[in-house]
């Protein structure tokens, strides 16, 4: 029998905040269970499993994530756009870094298709309508900015920069600038 007042989004957002404590790595059943003290079968009348936990971490972490951009990218254009975009990245990692890491996680189609991600590509296409990238190359610069973007989230959150100078955020600053220059000379031929 359900827990009073337990439900899916419930035991998505305990998930979540799990994720942002020990890392997406610790997400189980179990351990879920165990944050709202109801044995792991009772678990199983609001979700699947573990990878139906990931993926509904996926789905609020996407949310989240497109709702924080599209405040930062609201009436900006060119390089403050893009950095604002970068910046609200950066900025949620940081704050939830196990909800971050479940954005990358690959879903299946289906859910794919019901996630924020169509929100993230309208913000990139907005983005890039600063610039003049020809529509033909928008893949090419989408797939720039995402890997530059959260290569270096990734990298930093992994502590891969700090044991070096300068430090991350002066990087970071030159990244933005490069990536800014590489899409205003974006080749239109």
């Amino acid at each position: 029998m359900p827990r009073q007042g337990l439900n899916a989004d419930a035991v998505t957002r305990v998930a979540a905040d799990l994720a942002d404590r020990e890392g997406l790595g610790a997400l189980t059943v179990s351990a879920v269970a165990r944050a709202v003290d109801v044995r792991p079968a009772s678990l199983y009348a609001h979700v699947a499993g573990a990878e139906e936990l990931r993926a509904g971490v996926a789905l609020l972490a996407l949310e989240e994530l497109a709702d924080a951009a599209g405040d930062a990218v609201a009436g900006r254009s060119g390089s403050e756009a893009l950095t604002a975009l970068a910046e609200a990245y950066r900025s949620y990692a940081r704050e939830h870094p196990g909800r971050y890491a479940a954005s990358r996680v690959r879903l299946d189609r289906e859910t794919a298709l019901r996630s924020a991600g169509p929100r993230h590509t309208a913000l990139l296409a907005s983005v890039l309508r600063g610039y003049a990238v020809p529509e033909d190359e928008h893949v090419h610069a989408v797939r720039l900015l995402g890997a530059a973007i959260h290569g270096f989230i990734e990298l930093e959150g992994a502590g891969s920069f700090d044991h070096s100078r300068p430090s991350s955020r002066a990087s970071w600053v030159r990244v933005l600038e490069r990536l800014d220059a590489a899409l205003r000379t974006w080749p239109t031929d």
